[in-house]
């Protein structure tokens, strides 16, 4: 029996190399072995020290590697603000939102959903604990139907900036105060 050449199989090797370096790259920043929490009575945001459950539309939460617990948050801008600060060094596990789909604006309970597969309204007239919010939701449609309601235009998450995340609510450049 003749054995095949190691030059044969040195294109192959590297290919299936490269394929398992490149799976391992995608998944750089998302770890999907993390499941969300649920909020407790007790559970605050990492921001302000708010209670979440004493405010209404949709929470967000960032698992960090190596932190035992995730940081929670009022709503999805705050967590935008987080994520997409050039400063953030932090390697992401996971995160999750509420999706609006399968729970209520006025009290959000669990229907965790990978933030990064979720839809955005941006601009909407409703308001989260902190003001301007970012509603998630699971279907581009239930997006849609909210944004025809509340306002706001539909992205996904690659689509959101740090200017759509910006906490300031716009009232640094308001100038009739």
């Amino acid at each position: 029996m003749k054995r095949p050449s190691p030059f044969r199989t040195l294109p192959r090797l590297a290919a299936v190399l490269l394929a398992c370096g490149l799976l391992t790259a995608c998944g750089k920043t998302m770890d999907n072995s993390v499941a969300p929490t649920e909020l407790g009575k007790d559970t605050y945001c990492a921001l302000d020290g708010m209670l979440l459950g004493d405010y209404p539309g949709p929470k967000a939460q960032i698992h960090y590697a190596g932190q035992p617990e995730p940081e929670f948050f009022c709503d999805t801008m705050e967590m935008f603000s987080i994520y997409l600060k050039p400063e953030q060094a932090r390697k992401v596990a996971a995160i999750y939102v509420q999706d609006l789909d399968k729970t209520t604006w006025e009290e959000p309970k669990g229907a965790w959903i990978d933030a990064k597969t979720a839809f955005y309204v941006v601009g909407s007239k409703k308001r989260a604990a902190m003001g301007p919010t970012l509603p998630s939701f699971g279907t581009r449609e239930g997006a849609q139907k909210f944004a025809a309601a509340e306002g706001g235009k539909v992205l996904a998450f690659s689509e959101v900036t740090p200017e759509m995340a910006r906490l300031d609510g716009g009232a640094l450049h308001d100038q009739r105060m």
